[in-house]
């Protein structure tokens, strides 16, 4: 078991609100000098609504108080708004495919400051030790990261991980690294009939953020979940299902993520009802989207522009977030709350000009300010993560073609990961199917799971990926002519020789690659490299005929056992409305 250690403990510490410093309280009644005064501003009130021209006096790292003040160093930002940091509601650090400190110093000058963060991947590769390299990288960043208790490790008994986390694991992280709550807790069925373990792993929240993953679930099946303690939901298909959420006291977050785009469908619950209960999130954004469209910012842009009223925006990005998560500290610009401050010439497109964090100068004009990020590498024993029982030959890749050529097949969709469940003639040639397997690579097991996709677009070549949630096994698609099969050998035998990552091939040729040796999930590269590697990669897919936004992101969730309908892991095909393994043959 890992012990904590003097440096967690102070990173616990950033979750709740600080104490305020006896020369803070001197400042806040005028007795002494602010380390910085912010004239000029407009500032968002959350509470009230409204924006109050006042100065902004800051001392060790916290807002003083309003009005002038004397000051060390005074800015005067001419009439400019004021916002507190944007925190994401729920996102996975892994899917960004950066380490912490390159992922910082992408969000930062876009405005987040803050997230909740549930590290579930890492946790699914290498358990606690996973989470505690992440924590121990965290705490060290000018940024708050509330790290989560990662309540599904693995996701359900479908998927094969390298690690599992026990009810005690809960409590340990919630008691030694202050875990702001529990992780989203997608095995829903075992919550719904009142599975014993998820009873224990709910009840050890305690007063903490309980956070959900239910999508569909609708009527007595969500009555039991939120009866049983779940508080939230970001997974949700559909308006009517997020209205219906909404109305039985669940907390919904409108995502928009490279795969999962569901913010603008869903926002007008926000339109009809209020943004109470609400907040954005990011779930699973690739860097080089973070490096174009923005992160939270983002959200808030698409809100706006779909009609939502801006100040009702700027909350859900801020103040809700904070609410829902515990961050006592954070989500205002009031007296005694960190200073986490976005200044914004205009709020046209909310990008900030000037981000400070904690009172410190971070970012400006779009560009992390030079030393405040310092570089905290991954430990070495995240690397070297992919352990397959052999390289499997094409045969083991050939899924065995059905008698009669009717097969389940897993169908996917533009801009959701809910799949669907096909039953298609594999042998007629318009219908738009690949193969697909799973291998698993944690313990040398030998076991595959083969199966069909349909409407992926890829007609030639293969594409794998060691990131493939949540158990993180190889997923490979191949064509589904003979070639298939051996190009998808030549995919994971790469994948293998890296140490994990992404990779395209074609004719036995590897076209484009992202290697990601930190677990299989992260690389060590600069975000701009891995964004460059990423947009290089999509570019080879689209010219291979795959039209799917993100669709390596996409591969990623095929082998999510608790997302409707059909899924694929290394035990097979599995059912997921049926809750069981099916054969491929029907």
């Amino acid at each position: 078991m890992i012990r904590r250690r003097q440096e967690f403990y102070l990173y616990a510490l950033s979750m709740s609100r600080p104490p305020v410093s006896l020369r803070a309280l001197a400042v806040a009644r005028g007795d002494e000098p602010a380390d910085l005064l912010i004239t000029g501003g407009r500032v968002l009130s959350p509470i009230t609504r409204e924006w109050v021209t006042t100065d902004l006096a800051i001392a060790d790292g916290v807002i003083a108080g309003w009005g002038r003040r004397d000051a060390l160093q005074t800015v005067d930002v001419g009439g400019a708004a004021l916002v507190s940091g944007f925190i994401d509601a729920h996102m996975h650090l892994e899917s960004t495919k950066l380490w912490v400190d390159e992922f910082v110093k992408g969000a930062l000058p876009c405005g987040t400051t803050a997230v909740a963060c549930d590290p579930h991947e890492i946790a699914n590769v290498a358990g606690l030790d996973g989470v505690a390299a992440v924590a121990e990288a965290a705490e060290k960043m000018p940024f708050t990261f509330g790290l989560a208790a990662s309540s599904c490790v693995p996701a359900s008994s479908f998927e094969s991980p390298g690690a599992a986390f026990s009810p005690a694991d809960i409590r340990h992280l919630i008691t030694e690294f202050n875990a702001i709550g529990i992780g989203e807790v997608m095995n829903y069925p075992a919550v719904i009939s009142g599975d014993p373990t998820f009873r224990e792993i709910i009840a050890a929240a305690g007063w903490r953020s309980v956070d959900g993953h239910a999508p569909g679930l609708r009527g007595s099946q969500l009555d039991a979940y939120l009866a049983a303690g779940v508080e939230s939901d970001h997974e949700c298909f559909a308006l009517d299902e997020a209205h219906e959420k909404r109305q039985k006291g669940m907390w919904v977050f409108l995502r928009y993520g490279s795969a999962c785009k569901d913010l603008e469908e869903l926002l007008p619950t926000v339109l009809t009802n209020g943004p109470t209960r609400t907040a954005m999130c990011t779930d699973d954004r690739e860097p080089h989207q973070i490096r174009t469209i923005g992160h939270i910012n983002h959200c808030v842009r698409l809100a706006v522009a779909a009609g939502c009223n801006e100040i009702d925006a700027l909350i859900m990005a801020t103040f809700l977030p904070a609410q829902f998560h515990n961050f006592f500290h954070l989500g205002q610009l009031g007296p005694g709350y960190q200073a986490d401050i976005l200044v914004f010439d205009t709020l046209a497109d909310y990008r900030p000009a000037v981000v400070y964090q904690a009172g410190r100068l971070v970012a400006r004009n779009g560009a992390i300010i030079p030393g405040v990020v310092p570089a905290t590498p991954a430990p070495d024993s995240l690397r070297n993560r992919v352990h397959l029982h052999h390289n499997p030959s094409a045969q083991e890749l050939t899924v065995e073609e059905p008698t009669n050529g009717m097969a389940r097949v897993i169908g996917v969709t533009q801009g959701t990961v809910r799949t669907t469940y096909l039953e298609l003639d594999v042998r007629d040639p318009s219908n738009d199917i690949a193969r697909i397997a799973v291998l698993e690579r944690h313990k040398k097991t030998g076991r595959i799971g083969l199966g069909y996709v349909a409407n992926f677009g890829l007609t030639r070549g293969a594409i794998a990926s060691t990131v493939c949630h949540d158990a993180h096994n190889v997923m490979v698609i191949g064509a589904r002519d003979a070639s298939g099969p051996e190009d998808m050998a030549v995919a994971v035998a790469r994948l293998s020789e890296i140490g994990g990552g992404q990779v395209l091939v074609h004719e036995g040729q590897i076209l484009a690659e992202v290697p990601l040796p930190i677990a299989g999930l992260m690389s060590d590269l600069p975000l701009d490299s891995v964004a460059d590697q990423i947009e290089n990669m999509e570019q080879t897919a689209r010219d291979f005929g795959i039209a799917i936004d993100a669709p390596f992101m996409l591969l990623s969730f095929l082998g999510l056992s608790v997302i409707p309908d059909l899924r694929i892991t290394d035990l097979g095909l599995i059912d997921v409305n049926q809750w069981k393994q099916v054969p491929v043959a029907l």
